[in-house]
């Protein structure tokens, strides 16, 4: 082997030997790094996306995990949310994830779950219902918060049944008309398609409320009012309160009110015939789904009534 006896022979031979060991060590850094970003962000589209917890892909109407025997049998034994579940689905048993610190309960449904009531009767949901106040005393009020993020609704191809309600309040009342326990407002989540890419993607969602036009109305006997747009996997407060108080026209009287807050905007609303009234109840989660699948998340829930 020949000596290098000059010094720059000597230099720049250890500069190339320095250079090429670097390079070998910034491909293995590299190919380490590629590795842990395919681990996290899986290509395949089926199953659970893991960064944000929304189901992907194809899927089918019920699974083994969202058996289940009764209404009530299969929630957490400590649930996040608060509330008694009323699980009419076969897709996916409640279930809870964490996001960015906070625990967030999951109502997926699908078209054709209902697993509980009579086929071709009653539409598929997973909600959870509050405690009623059955006073109709002036004061009298039941109040539910949450923070809610939609990841996809019922879609039924261009018709006007599009949608899942997300929440809902509740409240019998006297002389008849309409179910045995009918729903006053509803707060209805309607899909808004993409453009270009995002054409067949679901980006954001119109609110609504579908609200009663006379005691137990149904069908025509409601209106749907446009409340708000929000965007998919928006992290929104929630507030809905319904309860009695004084009419300030006439202090003989009293106004039965359903008022939300979503994302900060007020929506108040006084329900009609106001002394037909019985009760104030509240319930949410997802419930309708007249095609494809809906997957609603909750956090923060908290839930007070006073019964004057």
């Amino acid at each position: 082997m020949r000596k290098l006896k000059n010094p720059c022979q000597l230099r720049l031979l250890q500069l190339v030997i320095f250079l090429a060991l670097y390079s070998c060590q910034t491909d293995k850094i590299t190919s380490e790094e590629v590795q842990e970003e395919i681990i996290e962000n899986p290509t395949t589209e089926v199953g659970t996306n893991k960064n944000n917890d929304e189901d992907i892909g194809s899927y089918t109407t019920c699974n083994p995990d969202g058996a289940n025997a009764t209404r009530t049998c299969c929630d957490l034994p400590n649930p996040v949310n608060v509330g008694t579940i009323d699980d009419r689905s076969c897709y996916a048993n409640y279930k809870e994830s964490i996001k960015d610190g906070i625990t967030w309960g999951i109502y997926n449904i699908t078209d054709g779950s209902n697993n509980q009531d009579a086929p071709n009767t009653l539409q598929p949901r997973i909600e959870r219902s509050l405690s009623r106040s059955g006073s109709t005393v002036v004061g009298s009020y039941a109040k539910f918060t949450g923070t809610f993020r939609i990841l996809e609704v019922g879609d039924t191809a261009g018709t006007n049944q599009d949608g899942t309600y997300i929440a809902q309040a509740k409240g019998k009342h006297t002389g008849g008309g309409g179910s045995n326990d009918p729903a006053i407002c509803l707060y209805l989540a309607k899909p808004v398609y993409g453009t270009g890419a995002n054409t067949e993607k679901q980006v954001a969602f119109d609110i609504y409320a579908e609200r009663i036009l006379q005691r137990g109305g149904e069908g025509s006997g409601r209106e749907i009012v446009l409340l708000k747009q929000v965007d998919k996997n928006e992290v929104t407060n929630f507030e809905l309160e319904i309860g009695f108080k004084e009419d300030p026209n006439d202090s003989t009287k009293k106004i039965h009110y359903c008022n939300a807050v979503i994302g900060g905007e007020a929506f108040d609303w006084n329900i009609p015939e106001p002394d037909r009234g019985l009760e104030s109840g509240i319930r949410y989660g997802a419930y309708r789904v007249k095609g494809g699948r809906a997957q609603i998340r909750w956090a923060n829930t908290k839930y007070i009534k006073v019964e004057n």
